[in-house]
């Protein structure tokens, strides 16, 4: 038994000695000391006013949370750039037909998708440009407007600017 604690105590003590290059958020080392967000501006068919600004500003306070980059408005180590390239409802799941005939939708979907432009002046082979995309469902007899709308932009946005982070800095 007194072997076994001791054991453990080397386990613990190796383990988090090779912990220095990682980090929490699993960004591990990185040589960049500042990143800059671009506008990302709004180029969907359906404009949603003001999901660019919302959206520019998620990806900004993300990588601000998760690193200890600063922000920068010109000349970052990092950059991320891109559009707003698709925002779109659409039903999931039809109803059986009303006393009129017509058939509603008891689902919707609004999906959303980024194409991201991502440069690290300090590692070209970081470099990308991809599209990133979420969705949210709400009941088909629900408008996206007010409550609905903000609840599914900011889960969309969570999802994206996480799935951007990890493209881009955590290597997930």
């Amino acid at each position: 038994m007194k072997y076994l604690k001791y054991i453990f105590i080397l386990f613990i003590a190796t383990t988090f000695s090779g912990c220095s290059v990682y980090n929490f958020t699993g960004t591990g080392k990185i040589d960049a000391k500042t990143f800059q967000v671009n506008f990302f501006q709004n180029n969907a068919d359906l404009v949603e006013p003001g999901i660019d600004r919302t959206f520019t500003l998620a990806l900004q306070d993300l990588i601000m949370n998760q690193t200890n980059l600063n922000l920068v408005s010109v000349n970052g180590d990092l950059t991320y750039e891109g559009e707003i390239v698709d925002y779109r409802i659409t039903p999931m799941t039809a109803t059986a037909a009303d006393a009129s005939g017509n058939m509603g939708a008891a689902q919707n979907r609004l999906s959303i998708r980024i194409n991201v432009r991502f440069t690290n002046k300090k590692k070209e082979t970081d470099d990308f440009e991809k599209p990133f995309e979420f969705y949210y469902d709400f009941p088909g007899q629900q408008l996206p407007t007010g409550t609905t709308l903000n609840d599914a932009i900011k889960t969309i946005f969570e999802r994206i600017t996480q799935d951007i982070f990890n493209e881009s800095l955590a290597k997930w």
